[in-house]
């Protein structure tokens, strides 16, 4: 099995490398938009702003599974750069899906909880009603109907309040500014469920290895639009207040800040956000017999890695 990472220096395409199952499954090729890894690493060179040139790259690696980690995804930006941010999060998603179609390739895509409105009180199930409240929402969720209409074999996992141990996430940023000061003032309107690259990926292979032990049949069964996020749900200052209380516990912080609720109108931004963020994962955990942990499991494990690597 030949496998197509691309995004390989996102947050969760580094995850999927450093984690090494997907290396283990078969043949690796990794991608990155500028054809360097975040490890010094040269790589192929695929930058989804211009879809037109992915068929070349694909018609030369030929793979059998298409892992598309690489996404638009400044939220707020969007809301300026929506043309940009419908290109990567939509046509490109649309132009590896009519190739893995044409060429019997599976193609797993990831997409997000702003695809919601947040108007919700209870889980959003899979075939919720959609209705994204800014751009990088339609964005997404324009990705995921090309997907669909390529009629490619496809796993397409929503996911939200995504942090690893590397890159630009609340966990870091909360780490950083939470070191500086004595008091931050943290939204506590919006719920939703901290999900970790880690449980990502292991949710991802989890589903691929089910995937190649099924036959066509039951490739249908499997294939479609699943939710691949933790379980449980919490606020963002009760993600922050964790964060501290578990950093100070493990010794990451000297001293933990007071955390202060405020409300979504305290803190305006350019996007709206989704108030109510948390996905019904049951569907998931059934189909792939994979228990997906509430949200503290991901912390720990998370905080655990930065432990680590500041010792």
């Amino acid at each position: 099995m030949r496998v197509l990472l691309l995004g390989a220096n996102g947050q969760l395409g580094r995850s999927f490398i450093e984690d090494g199952g997907l290396a283990a499954r078969g043949e690796l090729i990794t991608a990155s938009r500028d054809g360097q890894r975040f490890d010094g690493t040269a790589v192929e060179a695929a930058d989804l702003a211009v879809p037109g040139a992915l068929p070349a790259l694909l018609d030369r690696l030929r793979p059998d599974v298409i892992v598309n980690t690489a996404a638009y995804t400044a939220v707020d930006r969007a809301e300026q750069e929506e043309p940009l941010a419908t290109r990567v999060n939509a046509e490109a998603v649309g132009v590896l899906g009519h190739w893995a179609a044409a060429h019997g390739a599976l193609l797993i895509h990831y997409s997000t909880d702003y695809v919601f409105d947040g108007a919700a009180n209870a889980p959003y199930p899979v075939d919720a009603p959609t209705a994204p409240l800014g751009a990088y929402g339609r964005s997404k969720l324009a990705g995921e109907q090309a997907l669909r209409d390529s009629g490619a074999a496809h796993f397409i996992f929503r996911t939200g309040w995504v942090y690893a141990p590397h890159g630009h996430n609340f966990l870091r940023t909360m780490l950083r500014v939470g070191a500086e000061r004595d008091e931050l003032r943290v939204v506590a309107d919006q719920i939703g469920a901290p999900t970790s690259t880690a449980l990502i990926v292991a949710g991802t292979l989890a589903a691929l290895d089910a995937w190649q032990a099924a036959d066509v049949m039951q490739h249908r069964a499997l294939q479609g639009t699943h939710h691949l996020v933790a379980s449980g749900r919490t606020s963002w200052q009760g993600f922050a207040s964790t964060i501290f209380d578990e950093a100070q516990a493990c010794g990451l912080l000297a001293r933990k800040p007071h955390v202060a609720a405020i409300t979504t109108a305290d803190y305006p931004t350019p996007a709206r956000r989704p108030a109510w963020s948390v996905l019904d994962n049951s569907g998931f955990q059934q189909r792939f017999g994979y228990a997906l942990p509430d949200w503290q499991a991901g912390l720990h494990g998370v905080l655990d890695a930065l432990t680590r690597q500041a010792h």
